[in-house]
């Protein structure tokens, strides 16, 4: 459990600090004031991965709407018939594939 939360906390070091080019809706930019809901809103309609603090570890999906407190993934990598409500508080890092 610990170590699963540190390489999480590592994931998301490294997504925040590292220069990143273009994705496919163009060049994706982390600003300082970001939260995890406003990387994923700007992620709308497009694959990613989170990273839990617990459970299961990693869930990949297409971001479908994202709130206050939840985000919607569907198309599920791995389970295409299934979609997931995830907390926002839950999450500890986004995984976004930005290179071909």
């Amino acid at each position: 459990m610990r170590l699963s939360r540190a390489l999480a906390a590592l994931a998301l070091a490294a997504a925040l600090s590292l220069p990143l080019s273009a994705g496919a809706q163009g060049k994706l930019q982390v600003q300082s004031g970001d939260t995890m809901k406003t990387v994923l809103q700007g992620q709308m309609g497009q694959r990613v991965s989170v990273v839990l603090t617990t459970g299961p570890g990693e869930i990949a999906g297409v971001v479908t709407m994202v709130g206050d407190k939840v985000v919607h993934l569907s198309s599920l990598t791995g389970r295409e018939y299934f979609d997931a409500v995830i907390a926002l508080d839950q999450i500890a890092a986004v995984v976004i594939r930005v290179r071909q």
